[in-house]
C-alpha cells in the first residue's frame, strides 16, 4: 500500500537517510521515495501508517 506523508524538518541528505533508516525500521523491504524540496515522502509498505509516522517522528521531524 503507498502512504504518503509530510515531513517537516528534512534539509540534507543526512535528514533523508534518517528518515528512510527509520521507516526501514519498521519494514526493512519498503520503497521510499523522498522529495525534500516538497517535503514528501513516499512509501510502499504493508506497515501500519501510524507506525511509520511514529518511526519518523522518533527521528525528530514533523509528520502532517
Amino acid at each position: 500500500m503507498q502512504q504518503v506523508f509530510e515531513v517537516q524538518g528534512m534539509t540534507c541528505g543526512h535528514c533523508e537517510r534518517a528518515v528512510t533508516n527509520a521507516i526501514q525500521g519498521v519494514d526493512a523491504s519498503a520503497q521510499i521515495k523522498i522529495d525534500r524540496a516538497a517535503n514528501r515522502v513516499e512509501v510502499e509498505t504493508g506497515a501500519d501508517r501510524a507506525a511509520v509516522a511514529a518511526a519518523i517522528a522518533e527521528e525528530g521531524y514533523k509528520v502532517a
